[in-house]
């Protein structure tokens, strides 16, 4: 009989906003339980209005106060501010968690505040890949002293990708256990035909900011768009940029560029479901490539930029969907050939619709349950 832990997630975000992080720690969440597991939440109490209900009180530990932070990247998340150490000792008390799982342990300050009491295994998980920007490297190496600080007291690592363990590798010498991220493959898979019109569907959903690489897209779109006239350009998703992205399509005088905004979990499926193509020009800054792994699940082919998290996941023959998208014109023929050649399609699909399968979400979460219950 394997043993029961009990189990504390620490999420340094709002865990009631939409991210990947948040995703998952609320799936890590649900599936160990349903093994049996005792397990909560930890994540600072969220400031503005919230809808608590969307989780029950009894699975989320509120422990300090949140405030707004707008990172290097541009986004803006919530992120623990202040955490009290007598409260903190408080909840390891009462709790008696066996394990405590960490997830971006480098964001300030809970993990740091609580690591620096607990007496549990303590395993940090790393999501994110630090960009490849002259500026944020500076940053991150003004603040080595702070993130080996809170690496000395972990005693297990895992990283979703080796781009997102990266930096990590150069503060220890434990190994980092690579566990992929994940999606529910079913909320992309169509049980009926798709219902394509006429047009060739070009889709973009994500934020709209400068390491996305959007510009690209439609440096690259103008050149194919040019040779038919039956295309459709597609973007989803807000961000600082968007207003200079729309003024770039009508210099470039592209009169089938849509851009939806903000897209909604259920949208996105069904705007995958009748794409023909998806594309994510993402230039640095990815440390994996969950929009990715979703257009595999909808079976449709993919473009990505070159960067090193969609490189690390675009294996075999996917690493044909991968280009430099400064390379306008090489950008433009790989758009080109996976809307067009249809031998090519076909390959690339029977390939994804595999491939796919080995990020299935309960595959990946028994790693999680695997591994914590080795880690001593």
């Amino acid at each position: 009989m394997e043993k029961k832990l009990r189990i504390g997630l620490v999420c340094p975000y709002d865990i009631f906003s939409e991210g990947g992080v948040q995703f998952v720690v609320k799936h890590l969440y649900s599936y160990l339980v349903k093994r049996g597991h005792y397990v909560k939440i930890i994540t600072p109490y969220p400031i503005g209005n919230t809808d608590m209900s969307k989780m029950s009180s009894k699975d989320v530990i509120f422990i300090g106060k949140s405030r707004d932070f707008r990172s290097p990247l541009h986004t803006t998340v919530q992120i623990s501010s202040s955490a009290d150490d007598k409260e903190i000792r408080q909840v390891l008390k009462n709790e008696k968690f066996d394990l405590i799982n960490y997830h971006e342990p480098w964001v300030p300050f809970l993990s740091k505040q609580i690591l620096t009491h607990s007496t549990s295994i303590n395993i940090g998980t790393f999501h994110a890949k630090i960009p490849d920007t002259r500026l944020i490297k500076g940053l991150v190496k003004s603040l080595n002293p702070y993130l080996k600080s809170v690496a000395k007291n972990l005693d297990g690592f895992t990283a979703v990708s080796h781009a997102a363990a990266e930096h990590i590798n150069t503060l220890t010498d434990r190994e980092i256990k690579i566990i992929s991220n994940f999606i529910e493959l079913s909320e992309y898979q169509m049980n009926t035909k798709k219902d394509k019109s006429e047009n060739k569907t070009i889709l973009y959903i994500g934020r709209l900011e400068t390491r996305k690489g959007v510009r690209y897209l439609l440096d690259a779109f103008s050149l194919i768009n040019e040779k038919y006239d039956n295309l459709e350009l597609i973007i989803g998703g807000d961000g600082p940029k968007k207003k200079v992205l729309i003024d770039q399509a009508e210099d470039l005088n592209l009169k089938n560029v849509k851009f939806l905004g903000k897209v909604t979990s259920a949208q996105k499926g069904d705007l995958l479901n009748k794409a023909d193509l998806f594309c994510s020009p993402a230039i640095y800054g990815e440390s994996f490539g969950i929009v990715l792994l979703e257009a595999m699940a909808a079976n449709i082919p993919i473009v990505c930029g070159d960067n090193p998290g969609y490189k690390e996941l675009m294996k075999d023959i996917g690493v044909f969907s991968v280009v430099d998208v400064k390379n306008k014109q090489d950008f433009a023929n790989r758009l080109e050939l996976l809307l067009f050649n249809t031998s090519l399609i076909k390959i690339f699909q029977d390939w994804e619709k595999e491939y796919v399968k080995l990020f299935n979400e309960n595959n990946v979460l028994a790693s999680y349950e695997s591994y914590f219950l080795s880690v001593k």
